[in-house]
C-alpha cells in the first residue's frame, strides 16, 4: 500500500473520527480471499488517548479494513 493511498483513508478516518487525525496507523496485511484477482486487503489500525472532564482519559482504537485501491471495507471502533 503506498503512502498516496495511506493519507487518503487518513483523511476519511479523520472527518469521521477527529479523535484520532493526525495519528500515524500501523499497517497490516491480511490472507488474501480465495478467487483469482481478488484485491490484497490490509488492517490499519489507529489509535488515540482521548481526555474527558473529571481527569478521566479513554484510549480509542479504530481498525479499518482497506483494499489496495483505498477503499474501506469495514470499521470497527472502541469505545
Amino acid at each position: 500500500m503506498d503512502s498516496k493511498t495511506i493519507s487518503h483513508i487518513s483523511s476519511q478516518i479523520a472527518k469521521q473520527f477527529p479523535e484520532v487525525a493526525g495519528a500515524a496507523p500501523s499497517i497490516k496485511t491480511q490472507a488474501v480471499a480465495k478467487g483469482a484477482g481478488s484485491p490484497s486487503t490490509y488492517l490499519l489500525t489507529f489509535k488515540s488517548r482521548v481526555d474527558q472532564p473529571g481527569g478521566f482519559a479513554i484510549n480509542r482504537a479504530v481498525r479499518v479494513v482497506a483494499d489496495d485501491n483505498g477503499r474501506i471495507l469495514k470499521i470497527t471502533t472502541s469505545r
